[in-house]
């Protein structure tokens, strides 16, 4: 079972049967979830959504809606899909220009904030053996990229730094969790070996990226083979892509990788194979809708189901106040300074990984972005903890196996919160000191340089029409029909045109044209837009674009042509 018990709101029956209850909870967890969403539009709230919807979920276990987590089926039904789209969507020319940073702060920064983290809160509060407190700071390694995104969305935040942070999230759960595996073991058994741990990760990581690429081609591989005999049916192709991340995550666990790495590297690799450019429009854009709203209620549910942990973790916190001796406030004092330590460690290495990389540059004599004191800020407060690390120390040994198991998932969940309400309280400050809106302007002009071009590719499709129309002698009537449409055409994109180099608003047009010429101008447009989409996925694939850019604007044609589609079908004929 992923979760159980009963909404205590919940009494038409006086013993409903388990499955009932079952359903009921699950309907009610997704009630409160689009709730919270219409609450935050509607009264305009300025709280990060994670931490409304966490709030929300305590709320909801104070009112007696009670629920347990299996945390194997939690990572399967909840992380593998959440993790799949991000990867699938995270913008691949950003990612391999930041890979080296990405890939030194998923394992190097997680093996430093391990070792410190450890070596703190052993310090701190000595009862907690070194090993133990190791595990902890092994399962706090890992940031959170759902909580990430949901805190930093909308805000002003630079592109590069985005992307920096949503590629660490992305990777750096395999290190974690292998940390923490170790650090385990070594405090059940006594037993540590680095030669050991150093194998173990090599296999659980090169292991899972190795299962997602391998499976992500050979989809990729069978939907493009189905594609091109006929087969596209959109219901039934976004059935079977909801299915790829689970199928992932299944067979890198079966054989002891890393699942989560393995969604990451199968999101990826479906993405660069570029299967969905196959695809119809309408099986495109179904894809895109199921996915966003797929994406929108896993969110929710994640941390709705953190919120709903936390009355039970405050019971145990309690029941581990008295039976280890500590007070109230020294509980709190480790919360905060593991979290203040975590947080200096970030900043520490984002610094000195930063003047490593200029002075490599310099004996390189190639350029460096070097990051101002407010990207390192926001770097370092941006590491909020989620739902890998609940889910990693929920799986601690029983107490007669491990005695420190209750403080640990104590502390655990109190830097999970206090992450997410120092990130909320502090971001919005550190974002002050980055630059002025109108000096982040990259993102924008490259979009604005993209419609530009397809702009100018529409002109020179209708310039070849114009040219086929006077040589074409075979046909006088469609020549003269593409004769009276061109022209207008030519209007409105030379307008558009003047519009993008001016950056004023399109300012569009209006005219009455017989029923032939409307014919003829959908099937020009229609050739203009699938002149369009080829021209942008040249640029993709010259990296001149990324793929956030080409992303909108094939959305935008894709909306386009099939409302031309529609048109030409309701079009009567001649």
């Amino acid at each position: 079972m992923l979760f159980s018990g009963q909404p205590h709101a919940v009494a038409c029956q006086e013993n409903p049967p388990p499955a009932m209850q079952e359903t009921l909870l699950a309907l009610s967890l997704l009630t409160i979830t689009g709730v919270t969403g219409i609450i935050a539009r509607v009264l305009n709230l300025h709280i990060p959504m994670p931490l409304l919807q966490i709030a929300a979920g305590a709320t909801a276990a104070l009112a007696g809606l009670n629920v347990g987590l299996d945390n194997n089926l939690f990572l399967l039904l909840f992380i593998s899909p959440l993790l799949f789209v991000d990867a699938y969507r995270i913008p691949m020319r950003e990612f391999g220009e930041l890979r080296h940073i990405i890939a030194a702060m998923s394992v190097g920064l997680v093996v430093l904030s391990t070792t410190g983290g450890g070596y703190f809160l052993h310090w701190l509060l000595p009862a907690i053996s070194l090993a133990a407190a190791f595990a902890l700071a092994g399962a706090l390694s890992p940031t959170d990229a759902i909580s990430v995104s949901g805190i930093l969305r909308g805000g002003r935040v630079p592109p590069r730094i985005l992307y920096l942070l949503s590629g660490e999230a992305l990777l750096n759960d395999a290190s974690g969790l292998v940390c923490f595996k170790f650090a385990v073991a070594a405090a059940t058994t006594g037993l540590f070996s680095l030669k050991a741990a150093s194998a173990n990760f090599v296999w659980v990581a090169l292991g899972g990226i190795l299962t997602g690429i391998v499976i992500g081609m050979l989809s990729s591989r069978l939907e493009i083979f189905l594609l091109r005999r006929g087969y596209d049916d959109p219901p039934s192709h976004a059935l079977l892509a909801l299915m790829i991340p689970f199928a992932v995550y299944l067979a890198a666990e079966h054989i002891s990788t890393s699942g989560i790495l393995a969604v990451v590297a199968g999101g990826m690799t479906i993405r660069l194979t570029g299967v969905m450019n196959e695809t119809q429009i309408e099986t495109r854009m179904r894809a895109t809708a199921i996915w966003d709203m797929v994406s929108f209620t896993l969110n929710g549910l994640v941390f709705l189901l953190l919120g709903l942990q936390l009355p039970h973790l405050v019971q145990e916190a309690q029941a581990t106040i008295q039976s280890e001796g500590l007070s109230l406030w020294s509980l709190l004092l480790a919360i905060l300074g593991l979290q203040a330590v975590m947080t200096l460690i970030r900043l520490i290495w984002v610094t000195l990984s930063a003047f490593v990389r200029q002075c490599v540059a310099r004996l390189r004599h190639i350029p460096c972005v070097v990051p101002s004191w407010g990207e390192k800020l926001v770097l370092a407060l941006a590491g909020t903890r989620g739902t890998i690390t609940l889910a990693a120390i929920l799986t601690l040994p029983p107490a007669t196996d491990f005695p420190e198991r209750a403080l640990l998932i104590t502390l655990a969940a109190g830097v999970i919160i206090s992450s997410l309400i120092m990130a909320s309280l502090l971001l919005p400050f550190a974002l002050r000191l980055l630059p002025l809106p109108s000096q982040i302007t990259g993102t924008q002009q490259e979009l604005d340089a993209t419609r530009l071009e397809m702009v100018n590719v529409a002109l020179m499709v209708l310039k070849n029409e114009t040219t086929r129309s006077k040589t074409d002698a075979a046909a006088p009537t469609d020549a003269a029909e593409i004769a009276h449409a061109v022209p207008l055409l030519l209007q409105e994109y030379q307008e558009l045109q003047q519009t993008l180099d001016s950056k004023q608003p399109d300012p569009g047009t209006n005219r009455e044209m017989s029923l032939r010429n409307r014919r003829t101008e959908v099937a020009i447009r229609l050739r203009i837009i699938r002149a369009q989409r080829k021209r942008l996925r040249e640029l993709l694939h010259d990296r001149k674009i990324n793929d956030e850019t080409e992303r909108l604007l094939s959305r935008q044609l894709d909306v386009h042509e099939q409302e031309l589609l529609n048109e030409a079908a309701a079009l009567p004929h001649a």
